[in-house]
């Protein structure tokens, strides 16, 4: 009897033991066959967590290849103290404080403060980050996967790029008007936890990064404009200035300086005022510069020629109760519709527009795109519509189209201003200025090429073969003698306006005593590869842009000529004359 109660006893463990295995290899064949995917997939996301990750900024370059903005590494070092130990922490104060220059009670205060995040220092150098990175503690950590904007030219060119705020988001310029394509994607990525849930490993996905810019601008010629701008308003005691230099063929623009400037590196205490692209958003009274324009419409309409004369008896015409003057009210007696240019007289142009017509002169400005924005790649453009001029044309006042026709009562950007102007040596086509000329997406893996535009053509060729033919006669025999270099034939015209009350934030009509000093000049004349226009804001050592932008321009120039290696139109002797082959 005992025996079959011992087999019986037996009998019903085995039995459990089975019953019990195949629970336990139902529960298992349950766990990983039958939902295996599904807690692998809770397994796999308590050890990461989906975050957002952005992709790096793009960077910009200048034509040639040098760097205007670029992303570069910010290495901090921070703790992670519910991960170091007790026995640790002393000997991770007195390491860190060595290695970093800090006092020792600083790192421990970081440790006794908890937490997964505490950052000890920040712009650490290659050599410490080594030395740091080989103690191989835990709970310490180097991140060098932080980043900001770095701008290695500083102060040049530093209207044109702007600069981005602690958000990383792009203010003015280039990072305001690109920013969309700078800036990159955000996408969803998992990262991996550490024990105690605290993330720890970056993405390093490429292909969110934001799109490169290469530039129109080339370097030298951006840096040396900056440079000579600086001294020429030193030496003429001006109070700021622009010099805008373009390829008028293509509308690319070569350089667009302005002094003073700012390092966007930098922007502590800086003054709002220069933050600003004066080319693109101050509008000024042109002056003389744009007499030029005026002479095209005439020309263009078949109402005058280079050669057609004009009499000046007096220097001045009345318009009711306004006397409109030349210059010093000087009367210049005989001359040509070339001497009114190389001259710069009033009334031989007022004699133009009357010609024309206010209406079609009307026209002709909507044409040359004075009363709207040029449509360049750069944030904030703005533009005059001229109003109050255009009501002049309402009310029949003649006086102000007198006053248009050489460049004051009406108001346009620098950059404006340019582009009317190329319009009277490219051809007579009205061009879309542009910055960027090369767009690089994915990593450098597409590009795309931002191909000249033209707008429209305003002027015929054969018009803008006579403008050029008189404007060189301005810088051989007139008042833009100085901007000749020996061995080229260069065009240009002076301008010397007066300043609206209303331009110094005076409430008040009429003109001030302060001026616009201004040159545009083009070379090769009868081929310009590039156009500039040089502006001085009240230089007040000298009286008219002759003796001020001119001088300014000249040097430009002739740096370009060198650069460029430009072949001369003439040889010249060593006194900077023409040579005269020798006959027999």
């Amino acid at each position: 009897m005992k025996v079959k109660r011992s087999n019986s006893r037996s009998n019903f463990i085995l039995v459990m033991i089975i019953l019990i295995g195949g629970v336990l290899l139902y529960r298992l064949f349950y766990l990983q066959i039958t939902n295996g995917a599904k807690y692998k997939d809770v397994a796999i996301r308590q050890q990461s967590a989906l975050t957002k990750v952005k992709g790096q900024r793009g960077s910009i370059y200048f034509k040639g290849g040098e760097p205007l903005a670029l992303i570069e590494k910010d290495p901090l070092v921070f703790l992670s103290p519910k991960e170091i130990e007790e026995k640790d922490k002393e000997m991770i104060a007195d390491k860190l404080s060595g290695l970093l220059n800090m006092q020792k009670e600083e790192v421990t205060d970081k440790i006794n403060k908890g937490g997964f995040y505490q950052v000890v220092a920040r712009n650490i150098n290659n050599e410490t980050l080594d030395k740091i990175s080989a103690l191989k503690i835990k709970g310490v950590y180097i991140d060098q996967k932080k980043e900001k904007r770095y701008y290695p030219a500083e102060n040049t060119a530093s209207q044109l790029v702007g600069f981005i705020n602690e958000d990383m988001v792009g203010q003015y310029g280039l990072e305001e008007y690109y920013d969309g394509q700078l800036k990159g994607d955000t996408s969803s990525v998992a990262k991996d936890r550490n024990p105690w849930g605290f993330i720890f490993s970056f993405n390093d996905d490429t292909s969110l990064n934001g799109a490169s810019l290469g530039l129109t601008i080339d370097y030298n010629i951006q840096f040396m404009a900056e440079k000579y701008l600086k001294e020429g308003i030193e030496k003429y005691g001006a109070e700021r200035g622009d010099i805008i230099v373009m390829d008028p063929n293509t509308g690319e623009i070569i350089a667009m300086a302005q002094y003073p400037n700012f390092n966007p590196n930098n922007l502590e205490g800086e003054k709002f005022e220069n933050l600003s692209n004066n080319s693109i958003q101050k509008l000024f009274e042109p002056g003389s510069i744009f007499k030029p324009i005026t002479m095209s419409m005439g020309i263009n309409e078949g109402l005058v020629k280079p050669d057609t004369p004009f009499e000046d008896t007096s220097g001045c015409v009345a318009y009711g109760r306004y006397n409109v003057c030349n210059y010093t009210g000087k009367a210049w007696g005989s001359t040509t519709m070339t001497g009114i240019l190389q001259r710069s007289i009033n009334t031989g142009v007022m004699y133009v527009e009357e010609k024309v017509g206010n209406k079609k002169f009307l026209e002709y400005l909507n044409d040359f795109g004075i009363f709207e924005k040029t449509g360049i790649d750069l944030a904030n453009e703005t533009f005059s519509e001229n109003k109050t001029f255009k009501k002049a044309y309402e009310d029949k006042i003649q006086v102000s189209f007198a006053n248009a026709s050489f460049g004051q009562g009406v108001a346009m950007t620098p950059l404006r201003m340019t582009v009317a102007f190329s319009c009277l040596v490219n051809g007579g086509k009205l061009m879309r200025p542009h910055i960027v000329k090369e767009i690089s997406i994915g990593n450098g893996k597409t590009k795309k090429d931002v191909e000249p535009e033209v707008i429209r053509q305003v002027v015929t060729e054969s018009t803008s073969e006579d403008l050029k033919k008189m404007l060189i006669q301005v810088v051989e025999g007139g008042y833009g003698h100085l901007a000749k270099v020996p061995g080229y034939y260069i065009g240009g015209k002076t301008g010397t306006s007066q300043v609206p009350y209303t331009s110094l934030g005076i409430s008040k009509a009429g003109y001030s005593d302060h001026t616009w000093q201004t040159f545009m000049g083009f070379a090769p004349a009868n081929n310009p590869r590039f156009i500039a226009l040089v502006k001085l804001d009240n230089a007040t050592k000298v009286r008219t842009s002759e003796y001020s932008a001119v001088p300014i321009f000249h040097d430009l120039a002739k740096y370009i000529f060198d650069y460029w290696q430009i072949p001369p139109d003439y040889q010249v002797d060593e006194n900077g004359q023409p040579k005269v082959d020798d006959q027999e």
